[in-house]
Parts: C-alpha cells; sequence; structure tokens
C-alpha cells in the first residue's frame, strides 16, 4: 500500500466517524477554526479547507492575504467589492465568520475601522487585546455597533495572562467577556479549569487548543487529548456553566500539512461532547 493511498483510507474514516458523530455534540456549541490554522493559505484556501472539515464556523484574522497572488489581505482595507465577492463565497459555502481576531489597534479611529467592518461582514464577535487605556472606548464601541469584544489571553508578559487580569479589565464593562485561550493559560502555568470558572458568566469563545507542557510559555501544540490541557475537564465545566458559543480550533503545527490533524481534533471533540450526554 502506497503512502498516499494509506492518507488517504485514514483520512476517509475519520470523517465518516466525525459525520457519525454530528448529532452528538450539544446544541448550543459550535466547533469552527481559527484560520491562523491555515495561516500559509491565502484566505478563500484556508476557507476551502475548513469547508472540506466540514466546518461551518470560522474565526478570521486581519492580514491574511485574499487571495493566491493579490495583494489585497482581509480586514478592513478590502474594497466594497472584495467585500461583496467574499460574502458571495461564504454564503455558498455555508460557513460564516463567527469571531474576527486577535485585534490590537493603536487609536480610537483605528478601532472604529475594525468595529465598521466587522458590522458590515456580519461578524458578531471581535477576539481583542486593547490597551488598558483602550477599554472604555473599546466597551463604548462594543455598544454602539452590536459587537461583542472577547478578550484574549497570551502567555506572560501579555496583560491578560491571568483571569483574574482579564475579569478586571472587564468589570463594569458589560460588551466585553472573554476569549479562552486554554493553551495558553497552560503555558502560562495555570490550572484551566480553575481559570473557567473564574471567567464564568462572561465567555463568549474558547480557542480549543491542546500543549504538550505545563507551564512552559513554548510548549507547542499537540492533537487534542495529548496534551496538559485535560479537554474532558473543559468541556465538562463549559457545559456546567451552560457555555454557548464559539469553539475555534487553533493549531499551529505542521502547518503546511494540517488537514488530517484538524479532522483529528474535530473527531476528539466531537467523541468528548458526545460523552457529556
Amino acid at each position: 500500500m502506497t503512502e498516499k493511498l494509506l492518507v488517504f483510507i485514514t483520512l476517509f474514516f475519520i470523517s465518516v466517524s466525525v459525520d457519525a458523530q454530528n448529532t452528538d455534540t450539544d446544541k448550543d456549541w459550535k466547533l469552527g477554526v481559527q484560520l491562523w490554522t491555515f495561516n500559509t493559505s491565502s484566505f478563500y484556501t484556508a476557507v476551502k479547507k475548513a469547508d472540506s472539515c466540514k466546518l461551518e464556523y470560522i474565526e478570521a484574522y486581519p492580514g491574511q492575504q485574499l487571495q493566491d497572488g493579490s495583494p489585497s489581505v482581509f480586514g478592513p482595507s478590502m474594497t466594497a467589492d472584495e467585500r461583496k465577492k467574499l460574502k458571495e463565497f461564504l454564503h455558498k459555502r455555508g460557513i460564516s465568520i463567527a469571531s474576527l481576531g486577535v485585534i490590537t489597534a493603536g487609536s480610537s479611529k483605528e478601532w472604529k475601522e475594525y468595529f465598521e467592518f466587522a458590522v458590515d461582514m456580519k461578524i458578531p464577535v471581535i477576539v481583542a487585546e486593547p490597551e488598558k487605556n483602550q477599554l472604555n472606548d473599546v466597551n463604548r464601541f462594543a455598544g454602539s455597533y452590536g459587537i461583542k469584544v472577547a478578550i484574549h489571553d497570551h502567555p506572560i508578559p501579555s496583560p491578560y495572562w491571568h483571569p483574574d487580569s482579564v475579569m478586571l479589565a472587564i468589570k463594569n464593562r458589560p460588551n466585553i467577556g472573554v476569549c479562552a485561550d486554554i493553551g495558553h493559560w497552560v503555558r502560562n502555568g495555570l490550572n484551566v479549569v480553575d481559570c473557567l470558572k473564574k471567567c464564568n458568566g462572561r465567555i463568549i469563545e474558547l480557542h480549543l487548543k491542546d500543549v504538550a507542557d505545563f507551564g512552559n510559555t513554548q510548549a507547542p501544540d499537540v492533537l487534542l487529548g495529548e496534551g496538559a490541557c485535560n479537554i474532558a475537564a473543559v468541556l465538562q465545566e463549559l457545559k456546567k456553566q451552560n457555555f454557548k458559543g464559539i469553539f475555534s480550533i487553533e493549531y499551529e503545527e505542521n502547518p503546511y500539512n494540517n488537514l488530517s490533524d484538524v479532522k483529528q481534533h474535530i473527531f476528539y471533540f466531537k467523541e468528548q461532547a458526545g460523552k457529556l450526554k
């Protein structure tokens, strides 16, 4: 049996298994992929990859090349025609942009451009890491434009590396919640279930990943269930919290040939979610 044939057979059975478990996941949970997972591809190609994994939701990030050979990038700089064609492309494939991130911006004007872009593209959530002196403006924009903002946690020295700092940032700011990157919490040496409990009721989205080592900010991503994130306990806690939102798969290993890995992520997630019934 050739190597190519073996890979094809493996992917076929993973795909069949994923389909078989589609009815097992919680109806309020939506599974998607952060397109940074496919950052070596253009946006259009990345969407096709997500589609091949039978995912209906994506988290887009600004700056991704729009199409192969094009100087345009995904984000507020897109022309009206580029936006129209992209909306048609996504609609035809039945894929929604569930969120946009991770956003940082240098000025109130730049934040406004991102919110206006999100409204135009019908993106309901902006995942972001605002400067602390920008939080009031971001909360105000989020309320004015009807776009939720979810603060993301990068590893130390990010100001939001610990859930306590995130919860402090969103206190009395009702339009801002949490994007829980569970992999980064584990890299920071934090108990991921304890972190989720601290954020109870304010979690908008998860960056779903597993990492090789606890307490190592440089720990590489691994397949779900093979690392230190305790995915089963994460899902159990989120079910307990009655979480309703998006899980965005984010996987940075093997970027040129990671479709089989992403499909294994999907299978593992659905398998573990199915056990919660």
